[in-house]
């Protein structure tokens, strides 16, 4: 084989490689050229996840910290404990005076039953003796009236000089002294009476025990509601995890002092997770909610996840500028405004983590 034939070999080998080549190049700007006709690329989205800031409803100083950022936490697992002293003070107190209620009643009971059958005796013992001096004064009476005939019977004697005028004034004292019996039984008939009525006031003093004993119930369910807010305030100090989620961020170290509403850490939950993204507004029309689209992470290149998007925003992103641009001065430029849209997207092994950029695409399909 002689030098000219090698040689041509050589370059027909260059030119099969050279076609080669182009044809593949052709091939390929074929693919691209038919993909930007027929498919829609956003690249201004990125992973979101909705952040939870968990802050303390109390007062007071972090005693520990029982997580560091990036830990994956169980929900109701403690996070931050605060300071519970005063707390558990005042949950002490409730509970002795809860525990008071119960003698309180017991004692007024005791004395309830201890006036009952004393005054109820004495009402019983001043009824009696009512009934002896009502028997008591017409006794007194009635010697009053036998008093009085003797009286009248003598002066008639003494008138007829039967009987000396000596025992006429010994039965005129008889009949005053019958008339001084029946004031004194008319008097120990009034006194009996008025003992009979304070014996029944005494019984009223009942009723007052009773409406005591009665506002013990009130007092009690106040005292629990007390208890139970305490149990609250005791309980919130320790504040725990509210889902199975990640600590993105911690704000607080022990022995800080923190105030009601202070952000204690930011967690967010990595199995909700989605994707947010701002479409040109020459797009939207392409991402309907239900259309489903492929997403591509930038940090894990090779790896595309399905979504589907969830919704579309009503307004564009501009609308919610911090400096409004209401073009006073009527020079205008024309500018594309984005709008965006949510897309959702399934987690696998917490490979898509907040923040991530990622990218959209979309079947063009009118």
């Amino acid at each position: 084989m002689n030098a000219g034939t090698t040689r041509a070999r050589g370059r027909s080998a260059r030119i099969y490689l050279a076609l080669l080549v182009g044809l593949a190049m052709l091939g390929l700007g074929g693919r691209w050229l038919h993909r930007q006709f027929t498919h829609i690329v956003v690249t201004d989205a990125r992973i979101a996840a909705d952040m939870v800031v968990v802050s303390s409803r109390l007062p007071g100083w972090v005693t520990a910290v029982e997580v560091a950022e990036g830990d994956a936490v169980r929900k109701g697992a403690v996070l931050v404990r605060v300071d519970d002293r005063e707390s558990r003070a005042q949950a002490r107190e409730l509970e002795a005076q809860l525990a008071g209620v119960p003698l309180r009643r017991a004692e007024i009971d005791a004395r309830i039953a201890l006036a009952d059958r004393q005054t109820r005796s004495e009402v019983a013992v001043q009824r009696a003796n009512v009934e002896a001096t009502k028997a008591a004064l017409a006794a007194a009476k009635a010697q009053r009236v036998l008093a009085a005939a003797e009286h009248e019977r003598i002066v008639d004697l003494v008138r007829l000089g039967m009987v000396t005028p000596l025992r006429q004034d010994q039965t005129l004292a008889a009949l005053e002294t019958a008339r001084q019996q029946v004031s004194i039984a008319e008097a120990n008939l009034q006194r009996a009476h008025a003992s009979v009525a304070q014996a029944q006031a005494a019984r009223e003093n009942l009723q007052v025990l009773s409406r005591q004993r009665a506002e013990l119930g009130p007092e009690e369910e106040r005292l629990r509601a007390v208890r139970a807010r305490a149990q609250f305030d005791l309980e919130d100090r320790v504040v725990t995890m509210p889902f199975d989620g990640v600590v993105n961020r911690l704000f607080v170290d022990r022995g800080e002092y923190v105030v009601p509403g202070q952000r204690l850490l930011m967690a967010h939950d990595p199995a909700r997770v989605r994707v947010d993204a701002n479409v040109k507004e020459t797009d939207i029309r392409f991402f309907r909610p239900g259309k489903p689209v492929a997403v591509t992470v930038d940090a894990l290149p090779g790896r595309t996840f399905q979504g589907t998007v969830e919704r579309v925003g009503q307004a564009a992103t501009s609308e919610f500028a911090l400096l409004p641009n209401p073009n006073p001065s009527g020079n205008f430029t024309k500018i594309t405004q984005r709008l965006p849209i949510r897309v959702a997207v399934r987690q696998i092994d917490g490979l898509l983590k907040p923040g991530m950029m990622v990218e959209v695409e979309a079947v063009a399909d009118d």
